[in-house]
């Protein structure tokens, strides 16, 4: 099964340490911070319609390049996301808003 995100939603599979340390203290897995890098798995399509007034309207401009891919790498939201645990696999689903860059090699 696969999971196909909805209108501006994207599946991100977190990038995490395996463990932490603060000089020789290893961190505890309750106590880790979580992570805010991951890899773009799936995007979903961008929504066609917005609110104006409280009723929903087709969209004046036409969609422009996301400026993403799948299999990039991207900085998000900390705490902007839904966790989802598929087939063993922890993966976010996050608003596109939630993005907040994308990490390129030099």
């Amino acid at each position: 099964m696969k999971i196909q995100p909805m209108i501006d939603r994207v599946l991100i599979r977190p990038m995490e340490d395996k463990e932490q340390k603060k000089g020789s203290i290893i961190i505890p897995e309750t106590a880790k911070e979580r992570p805010q890098v991951g890899v773009i798995e799936a995007i979903g399509p961008e929504s066609t319609c917005c609110i104006e007034d409280g009723k929903k309207v087709p969209k004046k401009k036409p969609s422009h390049d996301k400026g993403y891919t799948v299999g990039d790498k991207v900085i998000y939201a900390k705490y902007g996301a839904t966790e989802i645990d598929h087939e063993g696999t922890k993966y976010l689903m996050v608003e596109t808003k939630d993005l907040l860059g994308i990490l390129k090699e030099k």
